[in-house]
């Protein structure tokens, strides 16, 4: 993965962090070039197909002005979710690369013929770590406050 793929992949996820939004960003590579790139807007957007994947998904087939992405890549900052790997897999890409795997869920363990390289990117996992252990701080807060009133 190139070191462009990868400063693209962590300004999105930044972004998506400072709308308080779980780090991910998520590029679409076509002919060595990046066509598509976007972040998780769950929480801004109210809806839970906000996910940087599908996202950029959208984007480029919409400049490809096609739904097959045959000759695309898809990278991510953490490792396609069910869902996303599903849009994946009908979008004909047939390779990924994520910089974390994820506890939750395993691409490899669904039924498609996509290609995974997981990168295992110790900045990125330190990020990620960061981002939910001041989640669940603010939860906790939240909750004292709540019984306080």
């Amino acid at each position: 993965m190139s070191e462009k793929i990868i400063k693209a992949l962590k300004k999105l996820a930044d972004y998506s962090e400072k709308l308080d939004e779980v780090p991910v960003g998520a590029v679409i590579v076509c002919g060595n070039k990046i066509i598509a790139g976007s972040y998780n807007s769950m929480e801004r957007d109210n809806t839970s197909l906000s996910h940087a994947e599908l996202k950029a998904i959208r984007t480029a087939q919409k400049k490809l002005k096609n739904w097959r992405l045959n000759n695309c890549e898809i990278f991510v900052t953490l490792e396609p979710c069910v869902m996303c790997s599903g849009a994946i897999h009908f979008s004909r890409i047939k390779k990924v690369t994520f910089l974390a795997s994820s506890n939750d869920y395993a691409l490899s363990d669904l039924p498609f013929d996509i290609e995974i390289i997981n990168l295992q990117d110790e900045e990125y996992i330190k990020q990620l770590k960061n981002f939910f252990k001041k989640a669940r701080n603010a939860r906790k807060i939240r909750k004292l406050n709540k019984k306080n009133d």
